[in-house]
């Protein structure tokens, strides 16, 4: 039987600002992504989503990103190498003292250090060794086929390969860029095709029709996206009917 994870960001609301349904996703993935801080979430929410995710025995990571709060962390930021070390050792630092056994599930990078990882070897290799010193045992989920893949296998870290339920490919197996008007799918039946498309066949086809060959090891759904309670249940549901099973990685 394929077996496969399903993750979702979570953790995003900010003091008074609510961001999500997270409550409702926890209850149908197997793994989540916590906001630590910089790009969203604070102290009190960072708490009880961990709460959450602990009584709902799924994989907790850390979901690390720029300093950006207003940005949500979708905005470019350049910084050396050592500032991207230490900014990734702070945030999982953070989230990993809020779990009861101190350890984490993985990390994976948020939003604009994400995706310019993905293209980026050394400032990859920066992530991977800052999760390397943190804890050697500790994977960091990364786009399938990306230069975050090879710098995790260079550090010598467990890479997980990541595909996006929720958004649309570029040729090159990068995700198109949210300033598109393509770049998120909403519907839940057109991300539950889209999701078979790329377990079954470990392949997605691109904007442009292409199809582009990948590993899914695990499947995001993005806890932001307006439908996206519906869209975890539809999905979940989908997997299951087609003798998929659902596990943390």
């Amino acid at each position: 039987m394929t077996k496969i994870d399903l993750n979702s960001d979570l953790g995003e609301s900010f003091g008074r600002y609510n961001l999500g349904k997270d409550k409702e996703i926890i209850q149908l993935v197997t793994s989540v992504n916590i906001a630590c801080g910089f790009h969203a979430s604070d102290p009190d929410v960072m708490a009880k989503t961990v709460a959450l995710a602990e009584e709902a025995g799924v994989g907790i990571g850390a979901h690390p990103g720029y300093p950006d709060l207003q940005g949500f962390g979708r905005r470019n930021m350049l910084l050396q190498p050592a500032e991207v070390e230490h900014l990734i050792t702070y945030q999982v630092g953070a989230l990993q003292a809020f779990t009861s056994s101190k350890k984490l599930h993985h990390v994976k990078p948020h939003g604009a250090l994400y995706n310019m990882a993905a293209k980026d070897y050394e400032l990859s290799l920066a992530i991977c060794h800052a999760i390397k010193s943190i804890d050697p045992d500790l994977p960091i989920y990364a786009l399938a086929g990306s230069k975050t893949v090879q710098a995790a296998e260079t550090v010598g870290i467990r890479c997980v390969q990541e595909v996006f339920g929720d958004r649309n490919y570029l040729p090159d197996g990068n995700l198109v860029p949210r300033s598109e008007a393509n770049a998120v799918i909403t519907d839940p039946a057109e991300v539950a095709a889209h999701v078979l498309e790329m377990v079954k066949n470990q392949a997605v086809t691109a904007i442009d029709g292409s199809t582009v060959p990948l590993q899914a090891d695990s499947i995001c759904v993005h806890g932001d996206n307006a439908a996206a309670l519906a869209i975890v249940a539809n999905l979940r549901e989908t997997l299951q009917q087609n003798k998929i099973k659902l596990q943390a990685f």
